[in-house]
């Protein structure tokens, strides 16, 4: 039923075919998948040919990092960031050497674009009648993703319970596309799966859809009625309000994935007991760096026996993942 969510979501059958995302998609999808198996270097190798496809999934990097470093599991990320650096360098390197112009051109037209279609930055230079520059806009929307970054390291280390790596991965994406320069259509593709495995809830993963649909809707209309000469379509403030709609649908689908790290029992996938399905190495391990609340015991570490008590654990024998 939740892979149901991405086979079914609205704007996977409205988007899949405009750009070459899905590729980048699948690899990351995959990349989850062997780290779910606890095969951090496969995890890693497919995560760095994701990169080599689209940019945006070297943000998975950083949840991985900071829940590694609370479970202390870092030779495992060390392991998946070396193959991540190798199968992206092994993609790239040829190119960069035989033609370097052509190779880097993709990060200057990034750097060097304006401010463009779907983003906050177009509605607020819109809104004010005043462009933003594009080296600006680059700094603003850096500084607020480094922002993101910092709340979510905080939410990693301070929450009661160790954040499962779908709830953290859904968060770091949708803080890029919240805050970068443009919001093309098919972005939202990146955030599909991450969703459904952060929150699968199809109450709330509808909610979102249906904010991402009517911005679809309003893109198209609004090219439309700036590229026709009767002006039929949507007009500025139309495709303002549209813009608006998808803000706050991706703001939504945050703050309840917020609330299921910090209140881990509202979380739907830990209600049956479960620790952290897609987390592999992580699943069912035991904190070594937390701060503030998080400083207390951990609600899925093992109990302490009392006295007179026998514990028992069950898993691997000697995995710090065993349970009592």
């Amino acid at each position: 039923w939740d892979g149901l969510l991405v086979a079914l979501a609205p704007t996977v059958a409205l988007t899949a075919t405009i750009n070459w995302d899905l590729l980048a998609v699948a690899l990351t999808a995959a990349a989850i998948l062997m780290w779910s198996r606890s095969r951090p270097l496969a995890a890693g190798i497919l995560l760095g040919l994701a990169v080599a496809a689209k940019f945006y999934p070297v943000l998975l990097l950083w949840p991985l990092l900071l829940l590694c470093r609370r479970a202390g599991r870092m030779r495992a990320f060390g392991t998946a960031l070396l193959g991540a650096a190798g199968s992206w360098l092994v993609v790239n390197l040829p190119v960069m050497l035989l033609a370097p112009e052509g190779w880097k051109q993709f990060y200057l037209f990034s750097r060097d674009r304006n401010v463009d279609f779907g983003s906050v930055w177009l509605l607020v230079s819109q809104r004010a009648g005043q462009t933003i520059p594009p080296e600006r806009a680059n700094l603003y929307a850096l500084l607020l993703l480094l922002l993101a970054a910092g709340g979510l390291a905080w939410l990693a280390f301070a929450a009661p319970r160790r954040p499962r790596l779908a709830q953290l991965a859904f968060l770091m994406v949708a803080a890029f596309v919240l805050t970068n320069k443009v919001y093309s259509p098919q972005y939202v593709l990146w955030l599909v799966p991450l969703a459904a495995l952060a929150r699968p809830r199809w109450r709330d993963f509808l909610i979102w859809q249906s904010c991402e649909v009517l911005y679809y809707l309003g893109i198209w209309m609004y090219l439309a009625f700036t590229g026709s000469g009767n002006k039929q379509g949507l007009p500025l403030d139309g495709y303002h309000f549209a813009i608006v709609l998808h803000l706050l649908g991706t703001v939504y689908l945050c703050a309840v994935v917020v609330r299921d790290v910090l209140a881990p029992e509202k979380d739907p996938v830990r209600q049956d007991g479960a620790d952290d399905p897609s987390g592999g190495v992580l699943d069912g391990a035991r904190d070594v760096f937390v701060v503030g609340a998080a400083a207390r015991p951990a609600r899925h570490a093992a109990p302490a026996p009392r006295e007179g008590e026998l514990l028992v654990t069950w898993g691997t024998p000697g995995a710090e993942g065993s349970r009592g």
